[in-house]
Parts: structure tokens; sequence; C-alpha cells
């Protein structure tokens, strides 16, 4: 019996010794979620370096897969990101890239995420979001960010929304899909009361057929739609 107890304790570590000398095998890199590939494959693989050399062929028991993580996730465009290694010596890394919901277009380009975060822009792919400008800086999309997310969670406003400007004192204004008006929002007090008033006037101004007869739309007063025409 006892002899049999020994054989299993030196099978076991002679396997667990052996299953940590071996080798990365190969590198399988997934993306989560929606598959807009912001960031390739190829990047991914070229972020997994320990010790300036590539995880590839390097013992599983040297890995550092925090370190590895750590790094993935330093990347701008990486939302967040999963490394472990399988049984048979895979590497597996899950990437959850950025989500974009607005695109600032000013002195500089960038992305605002669905975070409110800056992401940079991508040379894989472009989103189709609205366009974000007048004065927006990177540290500071509260505002444009709470109306870029509105916008995101209503398909009335998904669907014609092109524009969201941010004046010098922080109001704001929306260009519509079609329309040749300019919707003065204002600051953020009342918002929803403020969407709900436009998209009463939208729907009415559609039957009517008298949206293109407005050059201004403000819906900065109180429960109020306020128009100047051409």
């Amino acid at each position: 019996m006892i002899a049999l107890l020994s054989l299993v304790i030196f099978l076991f570590a002679f396997a667990t010794v052996r299953n940590e000398s071996r080798k990365v095998s190969e590198i399988d890199i997934s993306f989560v979620g929606k598959n807009n590939l912001f960031i390739t494959h190829e990047t991914v693989s070229k972020l997994l370096i320990q010790n300036q050399q590539s995880v590839k062929k390097l013992a599983k028991e040297t890995l550092d897969l925090n370190q590895l993580e750590k790094s993935l996730n330093s990347n701008p465009m990486i939302k967040s990101a999963e490394v472990y290694v399988s049984v048979n010596g895979i590497l597996k890394a899950d990437v959850e890239q950025k989500m974009p919901i607005a695109r600032v277009s000013t002195a500089e380009s960038f992305y605002i995420d669905d975070d409110g975060l800056y992401m940079p822009l991508s040379k894989n792919y472009t989103a189709r979001v609205p366009i974000v400008t007048g004065y927006v800086k990177k540290n500071d999309l509260k505002n444009v960010f709470t109306v870029a997310n509105k916008v995101k969670n209503d398909d009335f406003l998904m669907k014609n929304v092109v524009e969201i400007h941010q004046n010098l004192n922080k109001t704001i204004c929306l260009k519509l899909r079609q329309c040749d008006f300019l919707v003065q929002l204002g600051n953020l007090n009342f918002l929803d009361k403020k969407i709900n008033n436009l998209k009463a006037f939208y729907q009415k101004g559609l039957k009517e057929k008298t949206l293109n007869s407005y050059s201004k739309v403000n819906l900065q007063f109180d429960n109020q739609v306020v128009c100047t025409k051409t």
C-alpha cells in the first residue's frame, strides 16, 4: 500500500514537472464581443513578449501571465485582456476591444469610448459614430460623453444625429441627418425632457413636411421648442 502511494506521488510530481517544463506550442488570440478589429491579431501577438522575446517556445513555468496581461491592457485599443495557458501548452489571450461611441474631429482626432475615455483612431477600422466638434479636450470629455452616450442608447438619436458640437461655454448643439437646422440643446439640465421635445417636434415637422423651413431649433426653454425660420 505504501509502495503504491509512493508511486502515485512520484508519477504526479513527474507529470507536474513535465507539464511546467512544457514549452508554449502556439498562441491563440480571441476577440471577445463585436468583431470590429480596431486592433489586429498581429498587433496583439507582438504585445505578448517577455524579457524582450516572444513567449512562443518559452517554458510554461517561466511565463509571467500577470505581466503579459498588463502589457495587453496598456494598449489604448484594449478594454480588458485575460491570458492563460492550456494543459497542452497553448497560450490563450481573450481580448475585449474598446468600443467607440463618438469621434472627436478638432485640432486632434480621436474616439470617445463607451466608458467616456480617450481612444485613438485605428488604421484598421473606422467606426460609424457621430462626429464631435467645437471646444473639446481629451482630459475633459464628461459633457460630450453624456450626450454621445444618450445618442448611443436611443434609437431615434442613433439614426438621426450626425454631429455633436460643444461651444466654449460647454453648451451643446446637434446636427441631424438630412436636416439643415441646428438643434440647440444648451446645457445638459433636463436632457431627457429636451430630447423628448425634439422627437415630438421632428415627428410633427416630418408629417407636415416643414423640417426644412427652419434654421435653428432651440430646446433651452422649459417645455418649449423655439424655432427660427430660414
